[in-house]
């Protein structure tokens, strides 16, 4: 039985595929906790280790929560992925789990503003108080991009050479030209 195989018949909720040679389970938000613990449970995956947990933002459509694992025994690893809305940017916590992920998701919420439930350790992680606020989200505007251009020239058309006007300079989402 592969692992894809496997997953389909451990998580009943969920949607597993397989693309380039990785498997990933797409777990509704209400099931998520319960999912990953079946998976690192499983005996067939071997205890199946905490990797990463990494938070997507999928603008406009919210943001995804990726957990990679890694089955020893079968020498591969695998996703599984959930959801959320921009407008309702919460999931279950994992800290549970994998007490490892309690990083992962701190970085999450900081970073993203997605709300871990059951997070024993919301604190801020890297940012300083009163700093930028969601810093990763696809919204916040790079004012640093504003305010100088941008260093070196990649292509001849930006530095005035090779025969050709240089192309219009593109300003970062939500800056005023």
């Amino acid at each position: 039985m592969t692992v894809a195989q496997r997953l389909a018949e451990l998580l009943p909720h969920a949607t597993v595929t397989t693309a380039h040679g990785v498997v990933t389970a797409d777990v509704p938000r209400e099931h998520w906790a319960e999912a990953v613990a079946a998976a690192r449970d499983d005996d067939d995956l071997d205890g199946a280790f905490f990797d990463h947990l990494v938070v997507v933002d999928q603008s406009p459509g919210g943001f995804e929560v990726v957990v990679r694992l890694w089955s020893v025994a079968r020498r591969c690893g695998l996703h599984l992925r959930t959801s959320c809305p921009r407008d309702e940017p919460t999931v279950p916590s994992l800290v549970g789990v994998f007490a490892g992920a309690s990083w992962h998701e701190r970085h999450g919420a900081e970073m993203f503003g997605v709300v871990f439930d059951g997070s024993p350790d919301p604190r801020p992680l890297l940012l300083p108080p009163g700093g930028t606020a969601r810093p990763l989200r696809k919204e916040h505007v790079l004012t640093e991009r504003v305010a100088r251009a941008w260093p070196g020239a990649e292509d001849p058309a930006y530095s005035g050479e090779g025969g050709r006007p240089p192309r219009r300079r593109l300003q970062p989402p939500g800056a005023a030209p």
